[in-house]
């Protein structure tokens, strides 16, 4: 199979540095002579060496939060596999430009600046304010029946991503949550995690939407029969971009992009829940790399998210049942990646204190 990632792309990937081992080991030698017993913060701690490793040893006085939505229809609704007509996502695209969805609620109660991206949405919002446009088609085509999306269409998304990311980092945007809207979105994610993982399409299949049990059943069925008309026997040996090309949406390619440059960039990436986790596990597989930059916002209620989280190896900062999506889970996390930044800070140290270590 043809690799499908565009020369521009591969630049980045090579240009993705690997943190400095040393600043986590100075990063853990601060924390464990802070003044508390050593280890008493927990996954805090695990946070701070992390931030400090991508951030150089420099822990940032205050980060300059952004999420980023991303926005595209997908041509295997017309299987049946999703509760909602696809005219949903361009709908809630507005609702997202006129502040009235969670994601803008939460984002203006953490300060966090928004950006809708319309990567491919089936509809025309070239009128509509309030919204990047950049889309590269109407919505991927159906999977189930073709390839998602085109090589050139494949290489039109993730430079949507890789320029977004470009423009936040002149925008010294630093702490960047990932989310996404899009009709049928879930059973792309669905598919890409079973072709990494190598799990059966029923068990990484979830409701979606809220679909009952014989619909989730005919949507995992729709997602073999789309691995086993790309890949057939050769399932083990496609590359990420061929997954990503022809059961992913324009969306995912998108978010994959923005991870890849967004590393190269040396942000905090936050990841949100399924669809996004899955851009950032192609995003890994094309750069291993791209990990060190990860946090995991929350686990969904979507089976297949624990599975690409226990790929990937991430650790959810938050479990609170959620299966919104929209970069929701990721911009509630935000306040914790914060505060561990800001106990690694300033807290004292038992010297500064003057107080006795342990024995």
């Amino acid at each position: 199979m043809t690799e499908a990632i565009p020369q521009f792309l591969r630049e980045r990937i090579q240009s993705i540095p690997a943190p400095d081992p040393r600043w986590r080991s100075v990063a853990q030698n601060h924390l464990d002579h802070l003044t508390k017993p050593v280890g008493s913060l927990g996954v805090l701690e695990s946070i701070a060496v992390q931030m400090a490793a991508i951030f150089k040893g420099e822990m940032p006085t205050e980060f300059r939060k952004a999420a980023y939505v991303f926005a595209a229809d997908h041509g295997v609704v017309a299987e049946g596999v999703s509760l909602y007509p696809a005219e949903v996502t361009a709908q809630m695209v507005r609702n997202f430009a006129e502040g009235g969805a969670a994601i803008n609620v939460l984002c203006r109660a953490h300060g966090c600046k928004l950006t809708v991206v319309d990567a491919g949405v089936s509809g025309d919002l070239s009128g509509m304010a309030g919204v990047e446009h950049r889309k590269v088609r109407m919505g991927s085509r159906n999977m189930a029946r073709e390839a998602a999306m085109t090589e050139e269409e494949l290489a039109a998304a993730l430079e949507v991503g890789t320029l977004l990311a470009d423009r936040a980092h002149a925008d010294r945007q630093n702490l960047v949550a990932l989310g996404e809207m899009g009709i049928g979105n879930t059973t792309s994610a669905s598919a890409i995690t079973a072709m990494l993982t190598g799990c059966p399409a029923t068990e990484v299949t979830g409701s979606g939407t809220g679909l009952n049990e014989d619909g989730r059943r005919h949507k995992a069925f729709t997602i073999e029969r789309a691995i086993g008309l790309h890949f057939g026997l050769r399932a083990e040996s496609a590359s990420a971009a061929e997954i990503l090309r022809r059961v992913g949406g324009l969306e995912i390619a998108a978010m994959t992009g923005f991870y890849l440059a967004g590393a190269a960039h040396g942000m905090a990436l936050v990841c949100d829940g399924f669809i996004s986790t899955s851009a950032a596990a192609i995003a890994t597989q094309l750069a291993p790399n791209v990990k060190a930059y990860l946090f995991a916002g929350h686990r969904s209620e979507e089976p297949g998210h624990r599975r690409l989280l226990e790929w990937i190896d991430l650790q959810p900062i938050l479990q609170l049942h959620m299966r919104l999506g929209e970069g929701s889970g990721a911009v509630l996390a935000m306040p914790v990646l914060e505060s561990a930044a800001a106990l690694y800070r300033e807290m004292a140290t038992f010297a500064s204190a003057g107080v006795s270590q342990a024995q």
